[in-house]
This record gives structure tokens, C-alpha cells and sequence, in this order.
């Protein structure tokens, strides 16, 4: 059996379907991103994984120990496994130490001490020790809500979308320094949210979750290049149909401006992106939109476009 795994969850709320049928597993010390709209089950699924949450059907297993949830166990949940939300769930009239500590009320003095002082230096908060939650920016709170999940040594973190409060710029940041916090404190991670970009700057270890169910999971090389849906193609990218052929689909990314190629259109909107600028192409034949990436920056709206592709680019689906 792996380190943590979840066998054949269900669960319903009032007849309305939340998770069907659902299973992973994950080894010691690896990370998972789970991927999915609003509604698609993901808070469910980790109140579940957490014993937090009544499941219909199925177990979920820690290293060979079935996980009780409310049902078959009187105080609900575990300290080896910890949840943590978009909302940071600080005490507002404590300080960062004081937040950190109060899961370790009950140990030793001395090692209460030492973890706390541990979990300051590890995540850059020591100089922030004596604020309170009020007095930090948003990052600053997310990493004392993490610290104080790490400081009773959970086996398993669960992160439900906790960065969905923070800025571009903090977003990436904090991640970038947790994967390196996680990965040096062995811990298991699994991270749910809405946001692909986030899911991969943490893992590029996949799982996408729709309408409760799971449609795909893999490397996100595999996912961009042979999704099985619509809904997973269109997660890395806006998506093409190409016209009088059945089911088959074209990335912005993989289209080719030339001097001639099977369908002409016109340049009727022009954005300049990062690396790219990307035009909104109006087809002669039909009229249908497409999105083209043009990398030179060479077309100007009205230009005359014809458009080509490799066609073991064309995804069916």
C-alpha cells in the first residue's frame, strides 16, 4: 500500500453528486496539485482526506492507518494530517510566536520552544515574531498559518487554495519558498486549486478534478499534449476548432503565420503579451475567431494572414 492513499471516495449533499468514485495515491515526501473549477469537489475531497468530513463510501489510508472521520471518531481529525484554508484562521490578539505555538501547548517546554524558534527562521519570520496578524501583509499571514500547521510535525499538508487571497507577486513568491520548505521537511503535499500556474510552480505532478470526478492526471507535459477533453486542453491554453474536420483542435501556440497555408483570414485584434503578441484572426471561410500567437510581433490589425500547423499538433478530442 503507498504512504497515503484515497480508495474509492464518494460523497452527496442533499442528492447533489460532490465527489464520485475517487482514488490516488501518493508515496512519502511527494506532492500533488489537484486542479478544478469552483464546485468541482476539491474542499470536499480534502475535509475528507483530513477525517474532517463524513464520506458515503470509501477509505482514505496514512501510512497503512485508516483516516476515521466524524462518524468513528469523537474529536474529529488528526495532528499528522493538517488543512489549511484561504483563510489564514490566526488568533488576531496573539502574536506570530504566540499563533505558532498554540498547537504545542501540551508538549514539552523545551522542544515547544526549539520548534517554534525552528519554524520562525525556516519560513523568515523572525523578525516579525512579536507582530500581530493585523500588522503583516497577506503572505506574511499565510506563512504563520503554515507554520502553525508544521509546528505539531504533520506527516500530510493539505492546502485548500490558500494563496487565492494574495497578489501575483506574492503568490509566486510564497510557493517558490514553501516547495523548498516542504521538500527539506519531507513532508507530503497536496495542494488543491482553480489556478494551473500556481499547481505547477509547486508540482508538476497533476491531477484534474471535474464536477467530482477525476478526467486526467499526469505530468502537465502529458496533460498540454494529449489531454483527453476539451476541459483539460482548455486549461493550458485557448483552443482552436479547426474547420470541416470532426472534433479536431489547434493551440494559438502551435498555429504558423505563412505567406500561404490552408485558411486565410484577417488580424482584427492585436494584444501584446510577455513573450508574444497575440491576435485574434477572423477566418474568410465562416467567420470563426481564432487566437494565433504571433512571436515576431509582425501583424498589424487588418493584415491578410494565412494560417498552417503541423499536424501531429492537431489534438482530437
Amino acid at each position: 500500500m503507498s504512504y497515503f492513499s484515497v480508495s474509492h471516495v464518494s460523497k452527496s449533499y442533499d442528492n447533489r453528486l460532490a465527489l464520485s468514485d475517487f482514488s490516488l495515491d501518493l508515496n512519502q515526501g511527494e506532492f500533488l496539485s489537484i486542479v478544478g473549477a469552483s464546485g468541482s469537489g476539491k474542499s470536499t475531497l480534502l475535509r475528507i482526506m483530513a477525517g474532517l468530513e463524513i464520506q458515503d463510501e470509501g477509505q482514505v489510508f496514512l501510512n497503512g492507518e485508516e483516516v476515521l472521520n466524524p462518524k468513528h471518531k469523537l474529536v474529529s481529525g488528526y495532528d499528522e494530517i493538517k488543512l489549511i484554508h484561504q483563510d489564514f484562521h490566526l488568533f488576531p490578539n496573539s502574536t506570530v510566536e504566540e499563533n505558532i505555538a498554540r498547537p504545542l501547548l501540551q508538549f514539552d517546554k523545551e522542544y515547544a520552544k526549539f520548534r517554534v524558534e525552528k519554524l520562525l527562521s525556516l519560513l523568515g519570520l523572525k523578525t516579525f515574531k512579536d507582530r500581530y496578524p493585523r500588522q503583516l501583509s497577506g503572505g506574511q499571514q499565510q506563512k504563520v498559518a503554515i507554520a502553525k500547521a508544521l509546528s505539531v510535525e504533520p506527516e500530510l499538508l493539505l492546502l485548500d487554495e490558500p494563496f487565492s487571497s494574495l497578489d501575483t507577486i506574492q503568490t509566486q513568491k510564497l510557493i517558490h519558498e514553501l516547495k523548498d520548505l516542504f521538500l527539506e521537511l519531507g513532508t507530503t503535499v497536496v495542494f488543491v486549486t482553480h489556478d494551473l500556474d500556481d499547481a505547477l510552480r509547486l508540482t508538476d505532478n497533476l491531477l484534474i478534478l471535474q464536477k467530482g470526478k477525476t478526467v486526467q492526471s499526469g505530468t502537465s507535459q502529458v496533460l498540454c499534449e494529449n489531454p483527453k477533453s476539451k476541459y483539460v486542453a482548455r486549461l493550458f491554453s485557448p483552443i482552436n476548432l479547426i474547420p470541416d474536420r470532426f472534433n479536431s483542435y489547434i493551440r494559438p501556440s502551435n498555429v504558423k503565420l505563412r505567406s500561404k497555408g490552408p485558411l486565410m483570414g484577417h488580424v482584427v485584434d492585436s494584444r501584446y503579451l510577455v513573450h508574444f503578441n497575440s491576435l485574434q484572426i477572423k477566418l474568410k471561410n465562416g467567420g470563426e475567431i481564432w487566437e494565433v500567437d504571433d512571436p515576431l510581433r509582425k501583424f498589424k490589425i487588418g493584415d491578410r494572414v494565412y494560417l498552417n500547423w503541423d499536424e501531429e499538433k492537431v489534438m482530437t478530442l
